[in-house]
């Protein structure tokens, strides 16, 4: 509280005791503002990565700092001997087996096999090596005939019915279209898992001579999201049958919303569950962002949810056990590094915490280096995690008495312990992780996408992206290419008619070797 200065104290001990407390008072607001500025400079203006350097080798001279421009994925590599000395050599990964192969012979001229004695060299050996070579996407017309019969004999006039005879059209996912199954699947995977937005494909098409605009594509794409919504309930079953569902939603913007400004902001939903190793990744969209979204998802749902503490996810079942997740927890922590600047000292409270959390992601890592089996996970966990658990717990306790609640250190110490028994509640099953990483990895694709694409031009195309991002997310993480899978489905829903028919489609029910194209004999 800051002291009044409406009357000053008469004696100079009073006015020295005055001086002090608006010098401190001065000097706490100064370095809570202070923070403040580094923190959104940070956010402005520095890197978004929340991985801590890695201390430097003092033995080591820095010329350059070319850590982040290494990528992970270095080549295999060989021993090269050399007399006096041992070097590394790059070893070059074998391209894949499944490829088709096309050989190039290249032989000596005939007056190039003979010896110098004049007898005729003898092929002893060969030396293969293989390039990767790419032929550009190949566009092929599919040309349907359709015979008719009629009788020359009587005219018709004896038959009953029709006079002319003709073979019943294929089924086809839109009917009186020129897209087919391939073409469709095609356009989709492009926009939805390499985040190619339309007007950019309706380019490509063009340099093939092919005019096809980007609205007769989007409404290909609502129209085959349609054929689609029967699966869309199976999935959301096969999501609810699972130990564990991960939550997450991003906000998108929707023009032409019915009752609201092409401002307003909506949400895209996601949720990640299912059968462990099979697991569905279903996307809601709503231009809502409460807590109805999730109590329909998940109605009827019996298990743990692991999200942020967004407050949507509250008012659920009783029956629903919430997770925290601690990456949130550390993202606060990493915040209070950044506002501080370069200059303060290395040795915080935050750094203490983030060694507390780098401690359990250490006892996580072991686990899966043992290959634990979820129940085996669950007594490791218990045993090796929750003393760590009850240290960090007792350490933020007691600092949180010291530190002021509305500096970025109080906030972060304060949204540890306000959800510290979600937090803590992963150690109860294997299944589960330390944070809601599975939730954010599934819906990055939309958020890819979106960078792209900007915002969705009406609600009927944003509830087709949530069908189709939900089909190719759930088929990527059963192991299925997105192309061969959609092919394979729009081939085949036109054919379905009840549950069991929808059920043999949905990715959980199938493998790579049923979207394989037939061979066929010549």
């Amino acid at each position: 509280m800051l002291p009044n200065t409406a009357t000053l104290p008469e004696t100079v001990e009073e006015l020295k005791e005055l001086v002090l407390d608006l010098d401190t008072h001065y000097r706490a607001r100064i370095e809570f503002l202070e923070e403040r500025i580094r923190f959104f400079q940070k956010e402005l203006f520095g890197r978004k990565s929340e991985k801590r350097p890695a201390e430097p080798d003092p033995r080591q001279l820095t010329l350059f700092n070319e850590a982040e421009v290494l990528t992970a994925e270095k080549p295999q590599e060989e021993p090269l001997v050399i007399e006096g000395h041992t070097r590394r050599r790059p070893k070059r990964k074998p391209l894949p087996a499944e490829l088709p192969r096309v050989e190039v012979i290249h032989d000596l001229d005939e007056t190039e096999k003979l010896c110098a004695c004049g007898a005729q060299l003898s092929r002893i050996g060969e030396e293969i090596c293989e390039k990767l070579d790419i032929i550009p996407a190949k566009i092929q017309v599919i040309r349907h005939i359709r015979y008719k019969y009629a009788c020359k004999s009587c005219q018709g006039v004896e038959a009953e019915g029709a006079t002319v005879k003709i073979a019943a059209p294929p089924a086809e996912l839109i009917p009186k279209g020129v897209a087919t199954a391939g073409l469709i699947a095609h356009i989709a995977v492009a926009k939805y898992a390499d985040a190619l937005p339309l007007y950019r494909q309706e380019k490509i098409f063009a340099r093939h001579g092919i005019e096809l605009s980007r609205s007769t594509m989007a409404g290909w794409m609502v129209k085959a999201a349609e054929r689609c919504e029967p699966l869309l309930s199976l999935l959301r079953q096969e999501l609810i049958s699972g130990p564990l569902v991960n939550a997450d939603e991003t906000p998108v913007q929707v023009l032409q919303e019915p009752g609201r400004a092409n401002t307003a902001t909506s949400y895209m939903w996601v949720f990640r569950g299912g059968t462990p190793g099979k697991e569905v990744v279903l996307y809601r969209y709503s231009p809502s962002r409460s807590g109805e979204v999730p109590r329909e998802v998940l109605a009827g749902y019996r298990g743990y949810l692991q999200t942020d503490a967004y407050a949507a996810y509250q008012g659920l079942d009783g029956q629903v056990r919430l997770v925290g997740c601690f990456v949130h927890v550390r993202r606060n922590f990493v915040k209070v590094i950044e506002a501080r600047g370069k200059a303060a000292k290395k040795t915080g409270s935050a750094e203490v915490a983030l060694d507390y959390i780098q401690r359990l992601y250490t006892i996580e890592k072991l686990a899966r280096r043992e290959g634990l089996s979820p129940l085996e996970l669950g007594a490791f966990r218990r045993e090796k995690a929750e003393t760590v658990l009850a240290e960090f717990k007792t350490w933020m306790d007691k600092r949180m008495t010291l530190t002021p609640p509305k500096g970025l250190l109080g906030k972060a110490l304060n949204y540890a312990l306000s959800h510290w028994s979600k937090l803590i509640r992963y150690v109860e099953d294997g299944h589960i992780t330390p944070d809601n990483n599975a939730a954010e990895n599934a819906i990055r694709p939309f958020v890819v996408g979106r960078k792209n694409w900007l915002f969705a031009g009406h609600p009927n195309g944003a509830h087709a992206s949530a069908t189709l991002y939900s089909l190719i997310e759930s088929a990527k993480h059963c192991g299925l290419d997105p192309y061969s899978y959609l092919r394979f489905l729009f081939e085949r829903l036109p054919h379905a008619q009840c549950a069991e028919d929808y059920a043999a489609l949905l990715p959980q029910s199938l493998t790579p070797q049923h979207l394989a194209p037939p061979t066929h004999r010549v």
